[in-house]
């Protein structure tokens, strides 16, 4: 693999995908995917998550991607995952660009990370490599009863929550 490839990923059930595109290729067609509202995806992903901005250095754990996909659709991905003995077990990165997606079957969300290998020379940590700044995320758990369904497929929440989590409705005259 060449330091100039770019390593795609796409995290998430049954969507394991790696393979050495140029940065600049696009997805092949048929394949479009809209991508989520930053506050959308954050609120469903949880407030543990934290994702990387473009243009950071992050860390690559190609056998820990390997096991994670195994474990998350209970099949064996020696198929699916080639076999590259002379793969580091960790590879610095610099991440391109991040996509936020859901799957449309399960509204499992997902995040796609384009990613560049560094050279050798380009290893070496900086200061930049901390995370940049949380985005603030607006929540509220509660554990649903069966007080809280309707037949109709809805739920209850407070209003209080509902106003604070999600934008106001807009009426037409």
């Amino acid at each position: 693999m060449s330091l100039e490839a770019a390593v795609f990923l796409l995290f998430g059930r049954d969507k394991l995908k790696l393979s050495t595109v140029g940065i600049s290729q696009q997805a092949p067609e048929g394949e479009e995917k809209r991508c989520l509202d930053s506050e959308l995806w954050h609120a469903c992903a949880g407030p543990l998550v934290c994702l990387p901005t473009a243009g950071t250095r992050v860390v690559y754990f190609p056998q820990g991607h390997s096991d994670q996909v195994a474990a998350s659709t209970n099949k064996e991905v020696e198929s699916h995952f080639p076999n590259y003995p002379s793969l580091l077990p960790q590879l610095l990165c610099r991440l391109h660009n991040v996509t936020l997606h859901a799957d449309v079957e399960t509204d499992e969300v997902y995040a796609q990370m384009t990613l560049q290998p560094l050279s050798p020379k380009d290893t070496y940590f900086p200061i930049e490599m901390g995370f940049a700044s949380k985005q603030p995320t607006n929540y509220f758990c509660k554990i649903l009863t069966a007080s809280d369904t309707s037949t109709h497929g809805g739920f209850s929440i407070p209003r209080c929550a509902a106003e604070k989590v999600f934008p106001p409705l807009v009426r037409w005259p």
